[in-house]
């Protein structure tokens, strides 16, 4: 039996006994298969699956997306990280419905065309959605490969990506590519997972490589060390009449568009809480002193990024109804709005970890 047969058939057998449903699993409709690999970039499937409820019940096909406010998509995408997928994912529904007809773009380059969708997601919705051979490359296919053929071309190279997909390539089933596809994700995802697979049990154990030569817990290799850089953030909560200030950032990050509060950045955290209470009084503007108390300094919230790790701490600070109007047209309140709890909780579309405070502080931020 040649390697091409042998993978197939017994994935396909392990895949028959053990694939995990999904509500996208089987599904033909190219909108819902596009929108949960776009949620599934980056994402756990059980972290995903809520979010994909929420959107089709809420968006339940591409014109419906496409004429969702921005803001909207951003706030019903709070919480799952990684921002630029929804502005992706709104800027190609407005592109399908407004441009296309909503009409579903049907090959791989079409697809691939769509902003935000790369290599993989393209594979992905061509196999899936009108079953045609394109292979998929993520990292639990990398995972299965590298150990299955005994690859030791570090994934992270420019040089795997070529020969990945060559292999990929290879052993894909044309009769049945989408089934192929989903199956050795499925596979890599709960069997040969990266620490402890399940290499006593495993249906390609006598194909594979990275078994024979008890290479399994060295394979795939990696070559670069990604180093994260440390940012600190410093936020008010300036709570004046019942209501809080938010600005919108429009800095070209991962962040762009999503609302937080006033802030500064600092390349440390001060050696202590008087030095940090000095530096939030210089930030305010003329003007509010006198009228401005600093009700509480939070502990740290953390948020692991893909390039950095923010550290931010939350000054609630409570301004007194009679503070000059002129303040607000200062920095930092300057091209802020302010708005009300509730607003905050429904309406506004936060980072993760401004996210993690307010559900932390709920009871306090509205009884100061």
């Amino acid at each position: 039996m040649s390697t091409q047969a042998f993978f197939r058939n017994r994935l396909f057998a392990w895949f028959d006994r053990n694939h995990r449903p999904m509500p996208w699993k089987g599904e033909r409709d190219p909108y819902k298969i596009w929108l949960s690999e776009i949620i599934l970039q980056q994402t756990r499937v059980e972290q995903g699956l809520p979010y994909y409820q929420k959107f089709v019940e809420q968006y339940p096909d591409v014109h419906a997306l496409a004429n969702a406010p921005e803001d909207a998509v951003l706030k019903l995408w709070e919480g799952l990280g990684y921002y630029s997928r929804a502005r992706n994912l709104h800027a190609a529904a407005r592109k399908i419905s407004h441009e296309m007809s909503g009409r579903f773009p049907d090959t791989f380059d079409s697809i691939r065309a769509l902003k935000g969708v790369g290599d993989y997601t393209a594979a992905a919705i061509a196999s899936f959605a009108f079953n045609l051979p394109h292979a998929v490359l993520d990292g639990n296919v990398y995972r299965v490969l590298s150990r299955f053929l005994g690859i030791e071309t570090p994934i992270d190279s420019t040089a795997a990506k070529k020969e990945f997909a060559a292999h990929a390539r290879d052993l894909l089933d044309p009769a049945r590519p989408g089934d192929f596809n989903q199956a050795i994700m499925d596979f890599g995802a709960t069997h040969c997972t990266p620490q402890q697979p399940k290499c006593a049990t495993c249906p390609l154990q006598s194909g594979c490589v990275a078994f024979r030569l008890k290479k399994v817990g060295e394979l795939p290799v990696k070559s670069k060390t990604l180093v994260k850089k440390d940012r600190f953030f410093i936020y008010l909560v300036v709570h004046y009449r019942e209501q809080v200030f938010v600005r919108k950032r429009s800095e070209k990050d991962i962040w762009q568009n999503l609302w937080e509060f006033p802030m500064f950045e600092l390349p440390a955290f001060p050696a202590d809480q008087r030095e940090l209470e000095t530096l939030v009084r210089q930030f305010l503007p003329d003007g509010t002193a006198g009228h401005a108390v600093l009700k509480s300094i939070s502990r740290p919230y953390r948020q692991t990024l893909t390039h950095r790790q923010v550290t931010a701490v939350f000054c609630e600070i409570a301004l007194a109804d009679d503070t000059p109007t002129e303040v607000f047209e200062k920095q930092p309140f300057e091209n802020c709005k302010a708005v009300t709890r509730p607003e905050l909780k429904k309406n506004i579309a936060v980072p993760r970890v401004i996210d993690k405070f307010l559900q932390e502080t709920a009871l306090t931020l509205s009884l100061i």
